[in-house]
C-alpha cells in the first residue's frame, strides 16, 4: 500500500499541543467569591485525598486560561459567574504522584458567583467558608510552603475584592 505525504498546506495546519512537545500543561484555579451582608466568603471544593482547595485543573481546548478557570469552576464546583481575564496572582501547587511530587504554578482567576447549580463531580462538596475559615482549611494537610500560597492567594483575592468592591469588609485593611 502506498504512503500518502501530507501536503505542505497540511503541515502547516498541524500544530502539536504543548503537552505533546513534552512541556508542561498550563494550570488555572478559580478563585470563587461571593459578597453577603458585606462580607467576603470564598467557596473551596474537596480533593479526591480530602483536602480543600480552588476548582482547578488544566487548560485544555480552551478559548483563554480565564475559560478554562470558568470550566473549572462549573464542573467542579456548579459555578457560573463572572470571571476575570487576568489571573491575580500565582501559586505553587503539587499533586503527589507514587514516586515524585508533580509541582507546577498555577493562574488564579478571580470568579464572583452568580448562580450555582449541583456540581458535575458529586464528590467535591463545594461549601463557603470566610476568609479566615479559608485560609484554614487551605493549609489542612499541606506542607507549609504549599499551604502558605494558598493563604497568599486568599489575601491577593481579597485585596483585589476591596478595590472593586469597597463597602465591603475586608480583614486585610
Amino acid at each position: 500500500m502506498p504512503v500518502v505525504q501530507p501536503d505542505a498546506a497540511e503541515r502547516i495546519r498541524y500544530i502539536p499541543r504543548p503537552q505533546e512537545l513534552g512541556a508542561p500543561r498550563t494550570h488555572v484555579a478559580a478563585i470563587c467569591y461571593r459578597i453577603q451582608d458585606d462580607e467576603v466568603h470564598f467557596l473551596l471544593v474537596r480533593t479526591r485525598a480530602g483536602r480543600w482547595t480552588f476548582p482547578k485543573g488544566h487548560v485544555d481546548d480552551d478559548p483563554s486560561r480565564a475559560a478554562a478557570a470558568a470550566r473549572e469552576a462549573h464542573e467542579e464546583a456548579g459555578v457560573f459567574g463572572r470571571v476575570e481575564a487576568q489571573p491575580i496572582c500565582h501559586y505553587r501547587h503539587t499533586k503527589q504522584a507514587a514516586f515524585h511530587d508533580d509541582e507546577h504554578l498555577v493562574d488564579a482567576h478571580l470568579c464572583e458567583v452568580v448562580r450555582l447549580v449541583p456540581p458535575e463531580e458529586t464528590y467535591r462538596n463545594p461549601t463557603w467558608f470566610d476568609p479566615e475559615k479559608a485560609k484554614r482549611r487551605l493549609c489542612e494537610n499541606r506542607k507549609r510552603k504549599y499551604a502558605s500560597e494558598l493563604t497568599r492567594v486568599v489575601d491577593h483575592a481579597l485585596e483585589h475584592i476591596a478595590r472593586r468592591h469597597p463597602h465591603t469588609a475586608n480583614p486585610l485593611v
